[in-house]
């Protein structure tokens, strides 16, 4: 395999993931929850039309944090924001990127078609075999149910896993962290 500056193993070790999602899908949560020290963000209070029950803050810029994996792994961890006027910061941040976590709330209107926005959103920096969904709040929110964001996504021809997730949790996150850095295994040794 050759490498070049922009291939994502050109530092094998060192692999820069993206969390992304809808605003309040846990991706400043789940960047803290695994972090191995302490995670930057750079939140602010939310104001106007999109103030959300329980949520008083929100991301503007990026949320960052690092984590070792099977301690051979150590994962960059950016955050995006989530509201569409930051768009702009998606491709900044997906840019040279190994790995793409979306997080959707299931109790939210239309998760499955949030994760579909974000996953097509990525699409050209990010491919869908360095791709993880992870699904928010389903022991509240039991439907949709796993199962129907896989045949959604497989109708799209995108075959990516599809985990439920609770993003407080470390054991959770660094799940989607380890299948995320599985991939990247398989791949780096084909």
């Amino acid at each position: 395999m050759v490498m070049s500056s922009t291939d994502p193993f050109a530092h094998a070790h060192d692999l820069k993931v993206v969390f992304t999602g809808p605003m309040g899908a846990g991706k400043t949560t789940a960047i803290r929850a695994i972090s191995d020290g302490a995670a930057l963000s750079t939140d602010v209070p939310i104001s106007g039309i999109e103030a959300m029950a329980g949520k008083t803050m929100t991301t503007v810029g990026l949320d960052y944090g690092e984590c070792s994996i099977d301690g051979q792994w150590v994962l960059k961890l950016f955050g995006t924001p989530g509201q569409d006027r930051f768009r702009f910061m998606w491709d900044i941040l997906g840019t040279g990127a190994f790995g793409l976590i979306v997080l959707v709330d299931n109790s939210g209107p239309d998760p499955i078609g949030d994760a579909e926005r974000y996953l097509k959103s990525f699409a050209q920096q990010i491919p869908a075999r360095r791709t993880v969904v992870g699904v928010g709040r389903t022991e509240t929110h039991a439907s949709p149910g796993i199962d129907d964001y896989c045949s959604h996504l497989e109708a799209l021809g995108l075959h990516i896993p599809v985990l439920a997730v609770d993003v407080r949790r470390d054991a959770d996150v660094r799940l989607l962290l380890s299948v995320l850095v599985s991939m990247a295994e398989v791949e780096h040794h084909e």
